[in-house]
């Protein structure tokens, strides 16, 4: 898909599926964008808040 310029969307709950498979990481918590990032500036402490919805765009930054 990354040769052949498709997007592939990965509905995931599992971090190290989602940190091998990724391109681009959007978290999605109860139907609200939670933040996206480039995988590889992803961290796994950033990414399970955000999937917890706890995260602020502060820590994001973080």
């Amino acid at each position: 898909a990354r040769d052949g310029g498709v997007a592939v969307v990965l509905v995931s709950e599992d971090l190290d599926e989602i940190l091998a498979l990724s391109d681009r990481i959007a978290v999605l918590t109860a139907g609200r964008l939670m933040g996206v990032m480039e995988r590889a500036e992803a961290r796994r402490d950033v990414i399970g808040r955000l999937m917890s919805g706890r995260a602020a765009d502060a820590e994001i930054a973080a």
